[in-house]
C-alpha cells in the first residue's frame, strides 16, 4: 500500500498517522492510546525521554558529525561504556546504523574468520531487511521473489515449547542432536540466534530452558561463531540488562539496535572479542558512513546512563511477572487463548480457534489488535495467533494496569 507516499509492507493495517508522543502514550487525529508496543522495543525508557532528547541537543552544539576513519569523543566514550556493560571478553565494536547493519557485519566477521560461509539459523526468525540477514530465518514462501536462493544458509527448526506434546527435556535433547549433526561437517561459519526467546517474527516462542547453553557448548565444540542477536531482547527488555544475562552465556559476537538510542537516533553495534577483530577486520570491510554518528553516540550514553542508574531491568522483570499474572488470572480458561509466555516484558498472548486444536486463528488476533484500537490501546500481533505486548519499560504500574484492562476486555468481546 502506498500513503503519503511511503511504501508500507504488510503491517499497513496498524498504519496511523502519529501526531505526538509521550512515555507511555500515542496521539493520533486528538486520540490518546496506551502504548504497549514500544515501537517494537525500541522506546524502552519511554517515548521521547527528555534526558535522551536533552543529551542529543546538548551533542548538536559541539559536533554532528564524524568521518569512518576518525573517532569523536561522544564515539570514544560510548564504546567505553558499553564494552564495560558486557562481558569482559568483548571489547571491540563494530559501528553501524542499525540491527540489519550490525549483523551483517557480525556475518561478514564470522565468515572472515573461520574461513566458511554456511550461516545456521532457525525458522521464522527474522535478524534485518537485507537479502543476507532475511536469508538467516524467512520462510521459503516469502523468499521466492525478493530474496536470491542460496545453499549457504540453513534453517532449522526453533525449540520453542509451545504447541508440542514432547517435554522440556525431549525438546531440548532433541534439540542439541539435530544442531550437533548441522555443525558436525564443520563447515558452518555461525548460528545466528536472540536471546532464548524470538522477538523479530513476532511470535514470542520460548526456547526450552538451556537453550543458549546448548548453543554456546556446540559451536565452541565445532569452531562456530556464536551470534548473538540482542537487537529486541537488550536493554532491560528480559529482565536482565542484556539477554545474554538470562542465559549465562558469553558469546562471539553480540549485535545491538532498537532500544540502544531508545528510538532516537539511528545506531546499532556489533561486539566482538579482540582477537576475532584482530583477525578480521582488514577482511570484513565494516564501513558505514552514518554509522555512530556524535548525536547517535549522546542518546545512546544517556541511555545506557539512565538504564544502569535506573536498574531498569528489575522493574521490567516485576512488570512482566504482573502482567503474566494478570493475564493468567483473567484468560488462562478462554476457549481462544492458547498460550500465554514471555520472558521480562516481552509477552505472547497467543490467539487460537479453540483450546482442544490450538490452530492458529488470524482472523481473531486482527480483529482483537483492531478492536483494541476503538479502546484507545495499541497492540500489534504476528499476523498468525500471537499478539506481542511490549509496554515502555517505565510504564507506571496504574497505566499498565488499564492497558490490560482494555486488552482483556477485548480478548473477552471478539468473538
Amino acid at each position: 500500500m502506498i500513503k503519503h507516499h511511503f511504501i508500507y509492507n504488510i503491517y499497513v493495517d496498524w498504519a496511523f498517522d502519529l501526531e505526538r508522543a509521550e512515555g507511555s502514550y500515542l496521539w493520533t487525529n486528538g486520540k490518546r492510546l496506551i502504548d504497549f508496543t514500544s515501537g517494537w522495543n525500541t522506546t524502552n525508557l519511554g517515548w521521547n525521554n527528555v534526558e535522551v532528547s536533552e543529551a542529543i541537543i546538548a551533542q548538536v552544539g559541539k559536533n554532528t558529525y564524524t568521518p569512518m576513519w576518525t573517532a569523536d569523543a561522544a564515539q570514544i566514550e560510548y564504546a567505553k561504556l558499553l564494552t564495560a556493560a558486557l562481558p569482559a571478553e568483548l571489547t571491540a565494536v563494530g559501528r553501524a546504523t542499525g540491527g540489519t547493519e550490525a549483523n551483517e557485519m557480525a556475518i561478514k566477521t564470522a565468515r572472515a574468520y573461520t574461513g566458511r560461509k554456511n550461516i545456521l539459523g532457525f525458522q521464522k526468525t527474522f535478524h534485518g531487511q537485507s537479502a543476507t540477514t532475511l536469508a538467516i530465518g524467512l520462510p521459503a514462501p516469502y523468499m521466492e521473489d525478493s530474496v536470491p536462493a542460496s545453499s549457504h544458509f540453513i534453517q532449522i527448526p526453533y525449540p520453542q515449547t509451545y504447541r508440542s506434546d514432547k517435554s522440556p527435556e525431549r525438546i531440548l535433547n532433541d534439540f542439541a542432536g539435530e544442531l550437533e549433526k548441522a555443525l558436525a561437517g564443520r563447515d558452518v561459519a555461525a548460528i545466528v540466534t536472540e536471546a532464548g526467546i524470538i522477538t523479530g517474527w513476532g511470535s514470542v516462542y520460548v526456547a526450552a530452558q538451556g537453550y543458549l547453553r546448548v548453543v554456546r557448548e556446540l559451536t565452541k565444540k565445532y569452531g562456530t561463531v556464536m551470534i548473538l542477536d540482542e537487537v529486541g531482547t537488550g536493554f532491560s527488555r528480559c529482565g536482565k540488562l542484556f539477554g545474554l544475562e538470562v542465559g549465562g552465556v558469553v558469546p562471539d559476537i553480540v549485535t545491538f539496535a532498537k532500544g540502544i538510542s531508545n528510538g532516537t537516533a539511528a545506531i546499532g553495534a556489533m561486539v566482538t572479542r579482540q582477537d576475532i577483530a584482530e583477525a578480521t577486520f582488514a577482511k570484513s570491510i565494516l564501513l558505514s558512513t552514518f554509522g555512530w554518528t556524535p548525536i547517535a553516540c549522546a542518546a545512546a550514553h544517556r541511555t545506557l546512563q539512565i538504564h544502569q542508574r535506573d536498574k531498569v531491568w528489575e522493574k521490567a522483570a516485576r512488570d512482566g511477572e504482573h502482567i503474566m499474572n494478570r493475564l493468567k488470572k483473567e484468560l488462562a480458561d478462554h476457549d481462544r487463548v492458547g498460550d500465554i509466555r514471555g520472558v521480562g516484558m516481552e509477552i505472547g498472548l497467543d490467539i487460537v480457534k479453540d483450546k482442544r486444536s490450538k490452530e492458529p486463528a488470524p482472523d481473531k488476533v486482527e480483529a482483537i489488535v483492531h478492536q483494541a484500537f476503538v479502546r484507545d490501546l495499541h497492540i500489534v500481533c504476528d499476523h498468525e495467533s500471537t499478539i506481542q505486548l511490549m509496554p515502555p519499560l517505565t510504564i507506571s504500574r496504574p497505566i499498565l494496569d488499564e492497558g490490560l484492562d482494555r486488552l482483556i476486555e477485548t480478548v473477552k468481546a471478539v468473538k
